[in-house]
């Protein structure tokens, strides 16, 4: 048994840091000693409502770099020593079990903070599922941390042109930054040359508004690609889609092996220099502050792009 502290979801944004016994790492697990732990939007809602089961306390964090402390029996992918990365739950804490599936070894050079795996390997694979072609014009609709990301990546995959749209004044000007060509608000895209203008139109927001524009902006036989989390029921404009026969792609990724799979090729490019997503970490809060990390990202300040618990 080893004892760690660990951040728990005791109600509503109230977290509370605990000491928890983690048992031995099993068959096929290792256990981590979390570096730093990436603090997601895709938690909000459960970090906001407090645990499903009263007195039953909820640890969150999914998004870890770790260096291995102790493998399990038949563990050969990793070593103690390694630093790795990948998703693995309950990350808001010292220690964590982790399945050595889910796990890529970060190359040597690359710190922590610029390997949070699952984030960037949802983003990858968003792009490695979605048909693009030398010389298109694309347009990233939202450009919070995952909407930064791809505009990375888009820089080395052959694009013409490159135009971001945000709300924030801000995430505009970091768009420009980090690859977009153009960087405009909603309001400034309606009519031409917008209006079905764009071969590939990438949803990032994870909104309604945000989905309902991408549509509009993509072209006739194009390609709209749903990369945001949207966490509750959306009506879509059938009609639009189906008269401008777009090709639909739901970019959000479940299964672990394409996740891991995408992961090693994101972090891979981080290690070649390609991308940079240490940057992108604006804002770093203690294991004792898991409410104020998320309380930044839901208030979203001037600056804002991404929240990470760091050791």
């Amino acid at each position: 048994m080893v004892t760690t502290r660990r951040s728990e979801l005791a109600g509503a944004r109230t977290s509370a840091v605990r000491s928890v016994e983690l048992p031995e790492p099993g068959y096929g697990e290792v256990l981590l000693r979390v570096l730093v732990s990436g603090v997601c939007a895709s938690e909000v809602a459960e970090w906001s409502a407090g645990p499903a089961v009263a007195d039953v306390p909820l640890a969150l964090g999914h998004e870890p770099v770790g260096e291995v402390v102790a493998v399990g029996p038949e563990v050969a992918a990793v070593h103690v020593g390694d630093v790795v990365t990948g998703r693995v739950d309950a990350s808001f804490a010292d220690h964590c079990i982790a399945d050595v599936r889910d796990l890529v070894v970060v190359p040597p050079g690359v710190e922590p903070a610029e390997a949070l795996g699952e984030p960037l390997g949802c983003v990858v694979e968003a792009l490695r599922r979605t048909r693009l072609d030398t010389g298109d014009r694309v347009a990233v609709v939202g450009t919070g941390f995952m909407g930064l990301v791809l505009l990375q990546l888009l820089r080395h995959a052959g694009t013409r042109q490159v135009v971001a749209i945000d709300p924030r004044p801000d995430a505009r000007e970091q768009a420009l930054v980090h690859g977009a060509d153009a960087a405009l608000a909603p309001g400034e895209t309606s009519g031409p040359p917008y209006d079905d203008a764009f071969d590939v139109a990438v949803e990032a927001s994870g909104t309604a508004p945000g989905l309902d524009l991408a549509t509009t902006l993509v072209r006739p036989h194009g390609v709209l690609s749903i990369m945001g989390y949207h966490q509750g029921p959306r009506t879509v404009d059938l009609h639009a889609w189906n008269w401008k026969a777009i090709d639909v792609v739901n970019a959000h990724v479940r299964d672990r092996a394409r996740l891991r799979d995408s992961v090693r090729r994101g972090i891979d490019l981080v290690a070649a220099g390609r991308i940079d997503i240490g940057t992108l970490i604006t804002h770093r809060y203690g294991l004792d502050e898991v409410d104020t990390a998320f309380a930044a990202l839901v208030g979203k300040e001037p600056g804002f792009v991404k929240a990470a618990i760091t050791w």
